[in-house]
């Protein structure tokens, strides 16, 4: 199982660390920490599609953390690290687990050898008063060799490396070396220091001559990759209006955010985490909803493909996704049964036969995620994110524009609600309630997908319409989870054989969920008057 923690750190260049780190404001004494030889092999795609989102992979020998590690970038010098032992995987082979947590930035190209670092650190402590460590100071001379990425990567390196180079393991070199460097740096890592710590330190060292490092690892160093990381400072939206933001802004703000969250998901999907299907289906709805209540602002021909594409994944996941539901509704249920008839048995065979479904439902979404369909749906996403085809009207104050766009929103919404209201008992008004349903979560979607990139004023009025459209979707959500449930219930009391307890408890709880669906219809009208409030959509 790997093993997960948050590092910060600063890295700068110069000639030498600078005298002082002892009268740092909290810092009672420094301590010269025994010095570490550092053997590191980092690996990345022929096109190096880790290393331009900021993120290494390597497995390293010496030090006390020997082993295989991942470093995701996250904002402020932090960055999130996974280790697992060195016995993980083989010295050419990338662990199974780190492979499927990456597989979302390889997208189907494998991961070999790029480069080969051996670090000679010394170290020092910054200490409190109790001889607590504030953060560890090093000064790194790394010798570094980087491999032909145009090579075959099963030929051995070649030529031989220079005297005082890495040599690479048994079985790990990449292909022909294509260069060899050296350079010394300096770091900087938070251990149980505050950040202001941090600061401070910058200041020792920049009034000493020392600068902040352009390169954000050292493997970047290692290939001159400066300044590498996720999707860059950000899209080249219209400017300011008025010194407001505009509405292309507020919107493609919102995407990137959710395509973010999309990359962090995809992992935890593959790794069967729980909740994460839900999340990631939720994610996914997000961005269908963002991309078609703003197409207005988009080349549709771009961004109705992709919300069509979105939809189709959103379902796939929803297979996995409402097994789930169905296994929690019908056991959480049971107590409406009479208690002779909920032996153990009965909450068995439910338990029992969900779990089967979601297995092969989350199986099929794991393949879904491993072919060449979804990856080209991620490249074709990521690039949307970095260069959104706005159109004029994306100039827009963004206040102005999200007024309008969200009563659109709650018009159709309410359209829709009035049209199954309206309608008799039956199939058709529990699909009319569905698409009632729908047009609430977008709606909803829409106003929080805009809460993030808004002045604090209109974030507030963006929640209180959003939490209202929030209570009539999840209202509506009840009504249709009991609809799907008495299906699901038909069809295993059809199952049941001559048990004739479970036929009759299947039974029970079908009454039971009629009268939700029932509790939840009477809801409705007076939810219906609070999302029709005009000012619910007034921003000014």
């Amino acid at each position: 199982m790997a093993r997960e923690h948050r590092e910060t750190e600063r890295k700068y260049e110069g000639l030498a660390l600078p005298a002082g780190l002892a009268e740092l404001p909290g810092v009672a004494a420094t301590r010269n920490a025994e010095p570490q030889d550092l053997d590191a092999l980092y690996y990345d795609t022929s096109d190096l599609r880790l290393l331009r989102r900021g993120i290494t992979v390597r497995r390293r020998t010496g030090g006390g953390d020997a082993g295989w590690h991942v470093k995701l970038p996250l904002p402020a010098d932090t960055r999130q690290e996974v280790h697992l032992p060195l016995g993980t995987g083989g010295p050419r082979e990338v662990p199974a687990e780190f492979a499927a947590r990456l597989a979302v930035f390889t997208r189907g190209a494998a991961l070999q050898p790029v480069a080969q670092l051996r670090t000679h650190r010394t170290r020092t402590h910054l200490l409190d008063g109790r001889s607590r460590i504030l953060a560890e100071v090093s000064e790194d001379r790394v010798a570094a060799r980087t491999f032909d990425l145009t090579a075959d990567p099963a030929v051995p390196a070649r030529p031989g490396p220079k005297p005082g180079m890495p040599s690479a393991p048994d079985g790990a070199a990449g292909g022909a070396t294509a260069r060899t460097e050296e350079w010394t740096e300096f770091e900087v890592e938070l251990e149980h220091g505050p950040r202001a710590l941090l600061e401070q330190t910058d200041a020792l060292f920049t009034a000493a001559g020392l600068a902040r490092s352009p390169w954000p690892s050292k493997l970047a160093h290692a290939l001159d990759r400066p300044g590498t990381g996720a999707l860059g400072p950000g899209p080249a939206v219209s400017g300011e209006v008025g010194g407001r933001r505009t509405a292309g802004e507020v919107v493609v703000h919102g995407i990137r955010t959710q395509y973010e969250q999309f990359l962090v998901l995809d992992g935890a999907v593959r790794r069967g985490e729980e909740d994460a299907v839900h999340r990631m289906r939720i994610t996914a709805r997000r961005l269908r909803s963002l991309l078609e209540a703003h197409r207005r602002l988009f080349d549709t021909s771009r961004s109705t493909p992709l919300a069509d594409r979105l939809r189709r994944l959103a379902r796939l996941l929803g297979e996995a996704r409402d097994q789930e539901v169905l296994a929690e509704q019908l056991v959480s249920a049971l107590g409406a049964v009479p208690a002779p008839m909920r032996e153990g048995a009965l909450r068995a065979r439910i338990t029992e036969h969900y779990a089967r479904t979601y297995r092969a439902a989350w199986q099929r979404a794991v393949a879904e995620l491993d072919g060449a369909r979804y990856f080209a749906l991620l490249d074709d996403l990521e690039d949307f994110a970095a260069d959104p085809p706005l159109r004029r009207r994306a100039r827009r104050d963004a206040r102005d524009y999200l007024a309008g766009a969200l009563r659109r929103q709650q018009h159709r919404t309410l359209r829709r609600l009035d049209k199954a209201l309206d309608a008799g008992a039956g199939p058709a008004r529990d699909e009319a309630l569905h698409r009632a349903r729908k047009a609430a979560k977008r709606a909803r979607y829409t106003a929080e997908g805009a809460q993030g990139a808004t002045d604090r004023a209109t974030a507030e009025r963006l929640g209180k319409y959003a939490k209202r459209m929030k209570e009539l979707h999840k209202v509506l959500g009840d009504q249709h989870d009991s609809v799907v449930v008495r299906q699901a219930l038909t069809g295993l009391g059809a199952k049941a054989g001559t048990d004739r307890r479970h036929v009759f408890a299947y039974g029970v709880l079908h009454e039971a969920q009629r009268h939700a669906a029932d509790d939840a219809l009477a809801r409705l009208p007076r939810l219906r008057r609070r999302a029709a409030r005009r000012k619910l959509a007034r921003l000014r």
